[in-house]
């Protein structure tokens, strides 16, 4: 198995490509896809499964690296003649690639938005929601600039890091100050969210926004502080196969065990939990 993290310039060479299931909308701050013309979870996908080999890539969200490095690893044990070969990043970023013409066989985005735009580009028919992710704040462990509520962040002299604007994890950020009424100016923008956790996770900011995901997988290297529900953004997402996949078959059975109900406990050990409502949603 092989795992990448792609540069931004790596990321846009990328190929177009297509999806099993049903596309969506969304509602309310949460981001959400439709549901697939295949049974998600079903026990055909495993019996399916051993006649595949080959090679499939999957493009990623970053935020999705622990619980895909485990389907990886369960789908490879499952199918020995397959390798998978994860390429993690931001969502946008791995989009634009997927558009520009970088091959590939399946795509799981942290946002419906990002997964319109690959399916506009004609690289992916559908998607189907599998889980959805919420935000929080990290902070190093020791916490030395005390925060302790959201409104701290607006602080002189408290060093912030986002994800970039267009980025998913960016777009929630910048939900979640617009529902607080709050206005915070950080000092680096990243490209994906496990930079801005790596930003925090060496103290060279004093916070960052990230998924709930982010700060479980960090453990004792950083500390989360909860943003209030009434105030707080959600993504949900979607994954599809992609249209110019040179492995149909065995991209299909990887999506089908990312989304398949056995493998929820998988996916809420990472923090993610089912999606809210995988026919209906807005992105923000």
């Amino acid at each position: 198995m092989k795992t990448r993290y792609p540069s931004l310039t790596a990321v846009t060479a990328l190929a177009a490509l297509l999806a099993a299931g049903c596309g969506s909308s969304d509602s309310g701050t949460s981001d959400s896809a439709s549901t697939d013309s295949a049974s998600p979870g079903s026990s055909s996908t495993q019996s399916a499964s051993s006649s595949l080999s080959g090679t499939v890539t999957v493009f990623a969200a970053a935020s999705l690296q622990e619980s895909f490095t485990t389907f990886e690893e369960q789908f490879e044990q499952a199918n020995p003649d397959v390798d998978v070969i994860l390429n993690l990043g931001a969502s946008s970023a791995l989009a634009t690639g997927i558009t520009q013409g970088q091959p590939g066989d399946v795509f799981a985005s942290a946002s419906q938005s990002t997964m319109d735009t690959v399916i506009a580009a004609g690289a992916a028919e559908t998607a189907t929601a599998f889980a959805r992710n919420t935000m929080q704040i990290a902070v190093p462990p020791a916490n030395p600039a005390g925060i302790t509520a959201l409104s701290d962040l607006t602080r002189s002299g408290v060093k912030v890091a986002l994800c970039q604007a267009q980025v998913p994890c960016g777009k929630a950020a910048a939900t979640v100050f617009d529902n607080a009424s709050l206005t915070v100016v950080p000092v680096t923008q990243e490209t994906d969210v496990k930079a801005v956790l790596t930003k925090v996770r060496l103290g060279e900011v004093d916070a960052g926004i990230v998924y709930v995901t982010d700060v479980r997988a960090a453990g004792g290297e950083v500390t989360g502080i909860d943003i209030p529900a009434d105030v707080n953004a959600s993504t949900t997402y979607p994954i599809t196969t992609l249209t110019e996949s040179e492995n149909p078959a065995a991209a299909r059975a990887f999506g089908e065990r990312g989304r398949a109900e056995e493998e929820a406990e998988v996916r809420a050990s990472a923090g993610l939990p089912p999606p809210a409502n995988p026919r209906r949603g807005r992105p923000f």
